[in-house]
């Protein structure tokens, strides 16, 4: 097993020539929703939900509407988005019940290195506001991987008493905590003031730290089903209540637009919008919708894997980037705005997307995917094709069906994948066969899709 500590003294050593760069180190926010689905805002499509902030942002700034989170469930995706690494290499790719739970004994492994760790050895201050979810016991926290401060909760906001007896589990046993660095300082918070106590905390954060360059992870807990909005913005949303804790999460960011322009910081700040995964759509109207897209949260269709996503700043080249990109990139794309060389010897899954960012019209590096459910590959995509080798529902309890033959859709025309067209570019599936057959040789965990042609347990 490779040693954080080798690796990050590695990186210090290794930062490169971008380092002696005149250019002034940008800051970095990265703003990470909860359950928040491709079609939950306006400047995405939404009829009736208003995010003229977030469509403000999209304006000046880079909307990118083939973007890619690692996992459709919290846990791994967060890793993924930290570490620029599939769960098949980090172990995060969710247990049989897929994330992290107050009784889970695991977490993040030590040996991972995030994104705070190597900004940090470019002098960059780091703080994580709201969720965490990547494990609760010591060793596993945010201050364990990187942070310099934490805010927030280490769960999702269902994840306590206070929700879960509303759902008539009365004898569930955990409450949810706010912790400030590793201080417990709340239980059962008031959910109705979630959003504007992160956002008071991430103003005042970027007050304080405005001299030197910060990376701030500001992880919204909402729009999780419970979902929660403040008294000014209840019944206010033609969305219904889901609809007012979205338009609550514009406000924020809104916020935080003026409040970089308001110090002058918007010169150099590089602010990233997206959400975890897709919504979860059992909660129905409490839940967000995939717009265009097929299925949501826990499926491996595009509307769990799919999400909304936009970047915004001064080096940004303004435009509607169509190609695809991903959390997986986040790393080192942060790492080469902030001058850092990635550790030598660890394979990423993600690929820098500054050139994009600087020419909204640039070849992005991304032109494949990898669809994992657990440590289970259901889909690759490449280009605008996308093939599936096995399919089961999102939470049913109906058994993984492996198929004999894969299915090929064309997501240029087909975005909720209806239409099967194998049998029309048998080139293209022997292609994306050999593209995944690349991918799988540099695991020992993944399972080979082509080991039987049959139904797959459970």
């Amino acid at each position: 097993m490779r040693e954080k500590l080798m690796f990050t003294s590695i990186a210090l050593s290794c930062i490169g020539s971008a380092w002696a760069s005149t250019e002034k180190q940008p800051n970095i926010i990265v703003i990470n929703c909860d359950d928040m689905g491709y079609g939950d805002l306006s400047c995405f499509g939404n009829p009736t939900i208003k995010t003229p902030h977030l469509d403000r942002m999209a304006v000046e700034g880079q909307k990118w509407s083939s973007f890619y989170v690692s996992s459709s469930v919290s846990s791994p995706s967060r890793a993924g988005l930290l570490t620029g690494r599939l769960g098949v290499r980090t172990g995060m790719y969710g247990n049989e019940r897929g994330v992290l739970f107050p009784d889970s004994p695991e977490g993040l492994p030590a040996e991972e290195i995030t994104i705070p760790e190597l900004l940090k050895n470019a002098g960059y201050h780091t703080a994580c506001i709201g969720k965490w979810h990547l494990g609760h016991l010591p060793g596993y926290r945010p201050l364990d991987h990187g942070f310099d401060y934490f805010y927030g909760m280490l769960f999702s906001n269902d994840m306590s008493r206070k929700e879960q007896v509303k759902l008539g589990n009365v004898n569930y046993p955990y409450e949810l905590v706010v912790y400030e660095q590793e201080k417990e300082i709340e239980r059962e918070p008031d959910q109705t003031l979630l959003t504007k106590r992160l956002t008071d905390k991430a103003l005042r954060y970027i007050d304080t730290h405005q001299a030197n360059p910060f990376f701030l992870y500001l992880a919204h807990p909402m729009p999780h089903f419970p979902v929660y909005a403040s008294e000014p913005f209840q019944g206010e949303s033609d969305g219904g209540n889901y609809g007012d804790t979205i338009e609550e999460i514009d406000w924020s960011v809104g916020c935080i637009l003026d409040k970089l322009k308001e110090l002058g910081l918007d010169k150099h700040t590089l602010v990233i919008f997206t959400s975890d995964n897709g919504p979860w759509l059992p909660y129905k109207d409490q839940a967000g919708s995939a717009g265009p897209l097929k299925d949501g949260k826990n499926s491996h269709y595009e509307g769990g894997f799919r999400v909304p996503c936009i970047m915004w700043g001064n080096m940004i080249s303004p435009g509607h980037v169509t190609q695809m990109g991903s959390t997986l990139d986040l790393l080192p794309t942060c790492c080469e705005l902030a001058g850092v060389d990635l550790p030598s010897g660890v394979i990423y899954d993600g690929k820098s997307l500054v050139g994009v960012l600087r020419n909204s019209k640039e070849q992005s590096p991304r032109d494949e995917f990898y669809f994992y459910r657990g440590s289970l590959l259901y889909a690759a995509r490449k280009g605008k094709y996308k093939l599936h080798y096995m399919d089961k529902s999102a939470y049913g309890k109906d058994k993984r069906v492996l198929y004999d033959t894969p299915k090929l859709y064309d997501l240029s025309t087909d975005p909720e994948e209806q239409y099967d067209v194998a049998n029309v570019h048998p080139e293209v599936v022997a292609e994306i066969n050999r593209m995944v057959e690349k991918h799988r040789s540099s695991f020992s965990i993944a399972e080979s899709i082509f080991d039987k042609r049959k139904e797959v347990k459970e």
